[in-house]
């Protein structure tokens, strides 16, 4: 396996969660009042989105706890395909949803994986040389 792709890979999962919560982030109150049409708690909501985009999004970057970051980003992704995008007379709201699940595979994948080389996971599990 080339090592050197997985960073790449998780580059461009995080990129998306990352840019979807600093967008949030830029105006709360409307998205706060778009949870509200799905779900109860919606400032509970917001929240959960930032930890989750923003959150775990950057420690999916760096490949710090690689596997449990992947599987929150995927609850997260299949809770709001769920919530959000359910509609599947609505072909926009379908392709959403599909687009959600092709996600949910990215971040399968990353799961089983794992962060790879290059890695937090991997500097911090790295054995360490005594010095003589």
């Amino acid at each position: 396996m080339n090592e050197a792709a997985l960073p790449v890979g998780r580059a461009l999962i995080a990129a998306l969660f990352l840019w979807s919560g600093f967008r949030k982030l830029g105006h709360p109150a409307a998205v706060i009042a778009m949870i509200g049409h799905s779900l109860p708690f919606p400032t509970f909501g917001f929240a959960i989105s930032l930890a989750c985009e923003l959150g775990a999004g950057t420690l999916l970057l760096l490949g710090y706890r690689t596997r449990w970051m992947a599987a929150i980003i995927a609850m997260f992704t299949l809770a709001t395909a769920l919530a959000f995008h359910n509609d599947f007379a609505d072909r926009d709201a379908l392709t959403n949803f599909m687009k959600n699940i092709a996600i949910l595979g990215g971040l399968f994948h990353v799961f089983v994986v794992g962060g790879g080389r290059f890695s937090m996971d991997a500097l911090i599990s790295r054995p360490r040389t005594a010095a003589a």
